[in-house]
């Protein structure tokens, strides 16, 4: 029997490492789908969402290189999409199956017909449709190709009659090449560098996502210029273990801190970082910025010294060249202020809370210390976000994975699916917000389907927490912000989860022991402080200013209950304000 196209397609993705594809199959997508039954080396993943499919495998191409989702005509394609603009801007090489319509009602307002080419054209680095069979091949190759090298997503537009015709052999590539070339700025460069250094005293690193390789070369750096090292919250499971110059992150989600060292430096070196905040940029000390991508440089701050290079090739061929500094004054006032904010940390941990209203921070820091050493942990954007960012702490060997770029809603459970399948000998933790996880529900089911021990802890404050904060600092009531929930463990339990709520502090350890030490999938219905609070790194007066605002509207409106309710969960903040 001929080879037909979704043969060939699938045999090309097992090629490239390929182990599974997220989809809903239906129509369109049939052929591709009978592909993967008969070829046993390749899994076919039905989710519920096409959504949830494509951020799952967005964490699986961050945890493993390479992974592929697919979605059916017309509203498959549209599902895909918000979770492909994650991937996108994450940096996560994900080839999407985008099968369409056949190829001769192209063009015919014909049922569910979408124009792939404008649809993904603002969220892929390759996009096209191959409708005839000798396209495919050529077209997959380079998709796989440019998927991998530019660290996006790449799309096949696919008819669904094209898929069961007969394939086409091709005379160019069909195999996929990895070639990982040194890049670093050339020799001059660096010699104006390493005596740059030499002028400052007060120094500051800060690294982002593209420096998590170069971990050693970091600290090896950091330690002769005597220099603390900040990083993102990406960056954090990479850069702040072992790293005794570490003072923390910096941003929305950041520490005083971080903020506090990169604008007392005199000297500020980017490492990696495409860091989107330019209000925690400082603006008078002397910036260097090394990233791979030169267009990049001196779009977030302003940059005196751009150099191309991958960071540690970059550090390598650096660090004999610069200079050790004897002067640790700067270094050691800076680990010092640190200190006291991680002292301050922990009187939100040691106060726990109360019926209903368990704090947060307690929750987040039981998971730390109780989470192996090589944990995988994904956070929903939202309040989850600044739990996880401030008290998960690295070991070296711990991953987070959240919607750090595109800042989605509900990303947390469906990218735990993806971390399971990519990495099936490491525990996964879901710390997903109460209107994330509202959001996609369905996908539980997946979980249970794939037999997935993936742990969910929902942080369950009956609001959308961030969005509450937002309003408030801007002196605006909050409005539309409360959550109408269901008993989400009585969900888990019917979907086929063990489901618990936890209502007391007094609950939080045996009930996180419990659901870690569980032989299969768990969900953690946390009831934590709906007016928990994350304060930013640098509180302005007009954010104080903003809050005072709206406590006065609410107290006017008749909510005083709510307003002492803020302040009374809130009191520990007082310290950051002094």
């Amino acid at each position: 029997m001929a080879k037909k196209v979704a043969d060939q397609l699938v045999e090309m993705l097992v090629n490239a490492g390929i182990k599974r594809i997220y989809a809903v199959t239906g129509d369109s997508l049939n052929e591709v789908n009978d592909a993967v039954r008969r070829e046993e080396s390749i899994q076919w993943i039905h989710v519920r969402h096409e959504e949830a499919g494509a951020y799952a495998a967005g964490a699986e191409a961050q945890l493993n290189g390479l992974a592929c989702c697919a979605g059916s005509s017309g509203p498959g394609h549209v599902h895909l999409v918000n979770g492909l603009y994650d991937a996108y801007r994450s940096g996560a090489p994900v080839i999407a199956i985008a099968s369409t319509i056949a190829s001769f009602e192209f063009g015919t307002d014909y049922f569910q017909e979408t124009n792939t080419i404008k649809l993904f054209e603002d969220c892929s680095y390759y996009n096209q449709v191959a409708t005839t069979p000798r396209q495919l091949p050529r077209m997959l190759q380079a998709a796989i190709q440019s998927a991998i090298h530019q660290k996006g997503v790449a799309v096949i537009g696919l008819p669904g009659d094209v898929t069961s015709m007969d394939a086409v052999e091709i005379d160019s590539a069909t195999q996929n090449f990895n070639p990982i070339p040194v890049i670093r700025p050339n020799d001059a460069d660096l010699q104006q560098l390493a005596a740059m250094f030499n002028q400052f005293h007060k120094i500051t690193i800060f690294c982002g996502i593209g420096a998590a390789d170069a971990h050693d070369e970091v600290v090896a750096l950091s330690q002769k210029l005597q220099a603390t090292v900040a990083y993102s919250f990406r960056a954090k499971m990479d850069i702040q273990y072992d790293n005794p110059n570490e003072v923390g992150m910096t941003g929305l989600l950041g520490l005083p801190s971080a903020y506090h060292s990169m604008h007392e430096s005199d000297l500020l070196i980017l490492l990696g970082t495409d860091f989107p905040y330019t209000p925690f940029m400082p603006g008078d000390c002397k910036i260097v910025q090394v990233d791979t991508k030169p267009e990049r440089i001196g779009r977030r701050a302003k940059v005196d010294v751009g150099l191309c290079g991958t960071i540690k090739d970059t550090l390598t061929a650096l660090l004999p060249l610069v200079s050790q500094k004897k002067d640790d004054s700067f270094l050691k006032a800076q680990l010092k202020i640190y200190a006291d904010v991680k002292d301050k940390m922990q009187t939100y941990v040691s106060d726990s809370g109360e019926t209903d209203k368990i704090h947060p921070e307690y929750v987040a820091s039981i998971l730390d210390k109780f989470a192996t050493d090589n944990a995988i942990f994904t956070v929903d954007t939202g309040m989850s976000c600044v739990w996880g960012s401030r008290y998960i702490n690295a070991t070296g060997k711990r991953k987070m994975i959240g919607s750090f770029n595109h800042g989605s809603m509900a990303n947390a459970m469906p990218q735990a699916i993806g971390a399971a399948l990519a990495r099936p000998g490491q525990q996964v933790i879901a710390l997903c917000g109460d209107g994330g996880l509202s959001m996609m529900l369905g996908d539980l089911a997946t979980i249970v389907q794939y037999k997935l021990p993936v742990k969910i802890v929902v942080f369950n404050n009956r609001s959308l927490g961030m969005v509450k904060l937002e309003m408030e600092v801007a002196g605006l009531p909050d409005w539309q912000t409360d959550m109408y929930n269901p008993d989400f463990a009585l969900v888990a339990q019917a979907m086929g989860i063990k489901g618990i709520n936890v209502t007391e502090p007094s609950q939080v350890k045996q009930a996180i022991s419990d659901a870690l030490a569980f032989n299969g999938p768990a969900l953690l219905n946390i009831f934590t402080d709906p007016n928990a609070l994350a304060m930013p790194p640098k509180i302005e007066l007009k954010q104080v200013a903003g809050m005072a605002v709206s406590m006065t509207k609410l107290m006017l409106n008749g909510h005083m209950d709510e307003v002492l309710d803020t302040v009374k969960a809130n009191y520990k903040h007082l310290k950051d304000l002094l």
